[in-house]
């Protein structure tokens, strides 16, 4: 069968009412991406209304639309009570009909990466599903699952959260065999806290596992034991670590740079592994080798699987690199726009530092959410910048001028309050040579920075 849902497993997943028979063949919630074919799944949300837009998903050619009330549309419509409600039972259903290997992520940072290279892993072994994009929040999670073919070996689904209970929630959909989290930092503090209060969040992730799975942690972390402890707790029994440390059960013995990316020797359960990937970082190599912890966990060909990771490209705001022609050469620049926080931050920084460059610059933003000692760990930066021999530093945001504050005159760059303003004097600034790392939260839109660089050639 061809079709992920027909109108009649739809009504029955969830207690709707089809106006007409239909096949969908995906899902969408989003008529600027839905493809001919989809269910699309008209959500409310606190902007927008899905049902508004249920006629131009019509003429986008979907093959319904999910709705909780009458819409003006030509087409097929699967009526329920609550749209939500809706794609959370699709995402049951379709969890219950699947015999694929279930991987769930979760992690302060290096979730979606880590998921990106279980999905070439993964996908060299069988065929494979994952979370598309971030889709790791309330309604991210269980449309990722509706989605998943009925035919995949195996599913990556990634889980986010900035509060109590939201992993919890979204564990009990995903249900996976192997749980994995990647790191532990100061990340939502100013909803949590401590960083003790994290681990006991992200731990959430073991509670969903099925009996006999696996639990995977980050054996350098400070919170590892307690971590193991909170998986214990969930009844899980069977937890892995991978890390540096001697007797993890992945562990990352050597990386070399090569071909703009790494050679890594790695153990993974007392098996020798060599492989490359194609993106820097150690970083990039502690979720090279979580990865391949899981999919020995999910009985997956290791081999095979770290044979694919030299496919691997770093992700657009999140490690990818680009070239800015100038007079007399080109600038480098790595676009780590899409977050940040004191952990990543310092990674990025370590990733500068590896880099050949005429001069290193740093283009910075607030690191959001960090709660009542938000200026000291921005302040704290600047042993980073320092490790890294940052030549020039641009920061925008009020949390970040405590950075700006104790850099020595010779780094200052430029400061702004917001991106928009230093996005310029980046430019101006920039000479053959360099090399640009530009990082920030979302929220600090430091992706108008990469879009003043990309234009600047």
């Amino acid at each position: 069968m061809n079709a992920l849902w027909t109108s009649a497993e739809a009504e029955a997943a969830t207690l709707g009412h089809a106006s007409r028979p239909f096949e969908a063949t995906g899902l969408s919630i989003d008529t600027r991406t839905l493809k001919p074919g989809d269910l699309f799944v008209a959500l409310k949300g606190d902007a927008r209304d899905g049902h508004e837009f249920v006629a131009a998903a019509m003429q986008a050619k979907a093959a319904a639309a999910l709705v909780s009330r009458p819409v003006k549309a030509d087409g097929a419509l699967l009526t329920v009570a609550n749209t939500l409600r809706g794609l959370e039972d699709l995402g049951r259903a379709s969890r219950a009909r699947t015999h694929a290997k279930i991987v769930a992520i979760t992690g302060s940072a290096g979730k979606t990466t880590t998921k990106e290279v279980l999905r070439l892993a993964f996908g060299a072994l069988g065929k494979t599903h994952a979370s598309s994009a971030s889709h790791n929040n309330h309604w991210g999670v269980p449309l990722s699952l509706a989605a998943m073919p009925r035919d995949a070996q195996f599913g990556v689904f990634e889980i986010g959260m900035n509060h109590f209970g939201e992993i919890r929630s979204l564990v009990g959909f995903v249900r996976p065999h192997v749980a994995l989290v990647t790191t532990i930092a100061p990340a939502h503090l100013e909803f949590f806290g401590t960083c003790e209060a994290i681990a006991d969040a992200k731990s959430e992730i073991f509670e969903g596992i099925v009996p006999g799975g696996t639990g995977i942690v980050p054996a350098d972390s400070p919170y590892a034991e307690r971590l193991i402890a909170r998986a214990k707790q969930a009844g899980v029994t069977r937890v892995l670590t991978f890390g540096t440390k001697s007797g993890c059960d992945a562990r990352l013995v050597s990386t070399a740079p090569h071909d703009g990316g790494m050679k890594i020797e790695a153990d993974v359960m007392g098996r020798p592994v060599l492989f490359r990937i194609g993106a820097p970082g150690a970083h990039i190599a502690q979720n090279a080798i979580a990865a391949l912890l899981a999919v020995a966990a999910a009985e997956g060909d290791v081999l095979n699987a770290a044979a694919a990771l030299e496919q691997f490209s770093a992700l657009k705001g999140r490690g990818a690199r680009f070239k800015v022609k100038l007079a007399g050469g080109e600038a480098e620049i790595i676009d780590e726009s899409y977050n940040a926080n004191p952990a990543s931050m310092a990674a990025a920084f370590a990733l500068l530092a590896g880099t050949p460059a005429r001069r290193r610059i740093a283009v910075i933003g607030n690191m959001l959410e960090m709660g009542a000692d938000a200026a000291a760990h921005h302040a704290a930066l600047a042993k980073d910048v320092e490790a890294a021999h940052v030549d020039l530093v641009f920061a925008n945001g009020e949390d970040m001028k405590a950075l700006w504050d104790a850099l020595p005159a010779a780094r200052r760059g430029a400061y702004g309050k917001v991106s928009a303003e230093i996005a310029p004097k980046v430019v101006r600034a920039l000479r053959a040579g360099d090399v640009v790392l530009v990082k920030g939260s979302f929220g600090s839109k430091m992706s108008v920075v990469i879009d003043a660089l990309k234009k600047a050639g």
